[in-house]
């Protein structure tokens, strides 16, 4: 039976790419990964007892939208972090994860048709997966807009052709950025925001890293969407957000998230879910409740990171092609060729990462430049200081030359 063609330009997805590029080749010393951005510090420690506090509660079905509870204390979270107050009953809604809620999105969201032609999907190059495969499952265009240094890593939307813009439905943006680590600042969420009212698409924010950043002063915080639609006083419609709890309390194994936005795009995607989601446990909801009424592990996870990327300026810094990130916990590296740096470190120093073109696409022909990936490698900084820093000197000395 043939494959459905709207998925037939899908590539392999990166990580089952980087093991059969890596799997005839034996590693060259102590395995480490630093591919996967799966985070290893500890999540809150109250987090077993309320699990079993509330174990009665697997013995029912969950609720789909987010219990009152759940959906009550991300509000007060969104106003404690961002400013701004939303209704918990009409404009949040609960995901099992984040990665759920940003493909749900596009089937709920995306139109058959705009502007009577072929809707397209704007988002990041390099980008999250599930943005592309979300277009393709709605046959949408995807297009590809460069994030790369020249346009400080995000993507510069104003440089897309009126035509394509005239299309759009959704634009996918993530803040800070996977994997480059830079951040939108208010100003760039405003202008976006312009952008979509002027040639009338939403604004899907993806900003599940929110809480990984490297200043000390809570007042220089990664700017978010909500507060620069709050500011301009736009139209709620025209956003929605995506956070999360695996990277902010290292809690990727609950898949508990939240969707946050207009009260109609809300509704849809609540609606859709109905049919085709996957709730999160009432117990697992009860735990995310108090999860995100406590701040004092998310400065406490803050600063571990924060060490770990100062050990990283201090091997790294003065090599050619190293960037310091403002936020997330990845290294962006341009070395040159990404997939053959990946294969040297793997096969002296047994150090595994991911080529960034397994993260992005070749140039849209319409928007020009080059493949925004090819040269880099990913670095992911979750394992625990000692061995990130032998990773990044065993790195540094593999693909560098040792250094005094």
């Amino acid at each position: 039976m043939q494959n459905p063609a709207r998925f037939s330009d899908l590539p392999e997805y990166a990580f089952p790419r980087l093991r059969a590029l890596l799997a005839p080749i034996p590693p060259g010393g102590p395995e480490l990964a630093m591919s996967i951005g799966e985070p290893k510090h500890p999540f809150p420690d109250f987090v077993p007892d309320l699990i079993a506090q509330h174990s009665a509660d697997f013995g029912v079905y969950p609720s789909n939208e987010g219990l009152p509870e759940l959906r009550e204390a991300i509000a007060d979270w969104l106003v404690r972090r961002y400013g701004v107050t939303l209704d918990p009953e009409r404009q949040i809604l609960s995901l099992n994860g984040t990665r759920e809620g940003l493909f749900n999105a596009g089937i709920a969201l995306c139109p058959e048709a705009k502007s009577g032609a072929r809707p397209v999907v704007l988002m990041p190059n390099p980008f999250y997966q599930c943005y592309a495969v979300a277009a393709a499952a709605v046959g949408a265009e995807p297009v590809f807009v460069p994030a790369t240094e020249e346009t400080g890593f995000l993507p510069d939307f104003d440089a897309v052709p009126r035509a394509l813009l005239d299309r759009t439905a959704l634009v996918y943006m993530c803040s800070p950025s996977n994997p480059q680590g830079a951040v939108a600042d208010r100003a760039y969420w405003r202008n976006l925001l312009a952008l979509a009212e002027r040639h009338d698409f939403r604004v899907v924010a993806d900003e599940c890293y929110s809480e990984i950043y490297r200043t000390t002063d809570p007042d220089a915080a990664p700017d978010g969407a909500l507060a620069a639609l709050a500011d301009m006083g736009g139209d709620p419609e025209r956003l929605v957000v995506f956070h999360s709890l695996s990277k902010r309390s290292n809690l990727p194994g609950l898949r508990s998230g939240f969707a946050a936005g207009g009260p109609g795009a809300i509704a849809e995607m609540r609606r859709l879910r109905a049919y085709s989601g996957a709730p999160v446990p009432n117990a697992l909801q009860r735990v995310s409740a108090a999860v995100w009424a406590e701040e004092t592990h998310v400065a406490a996870n803050r600063a571990l990171y924060r060490e770990k990327f100062d050990l990283a300026d201090r091997i790294l810094g003065n090599m050619p092609g190293y960037k310091s990130p403002q936020a997330g916990f990845f290294l962006w590296l341009n070395v040159g060729d990404g997939e053959a740096a990946t294969v040297r470190l793997w096969r002296e120093t047994g150090i595994r990462v991911l080529p960034g073109a397994y993260l992005s696409r070749p140039a849209d022909p319409v928007l020009g430049g080059s493949h925004p990936g090819a040269q880099y490698i990913r670095v992911a900084l979750v394992a625990a200081a000692q061995d990130v820093e032998r990773g990044l000197l065993a790195l540094r000395d593999c693909l560098y030359g040792s250094v005094e």
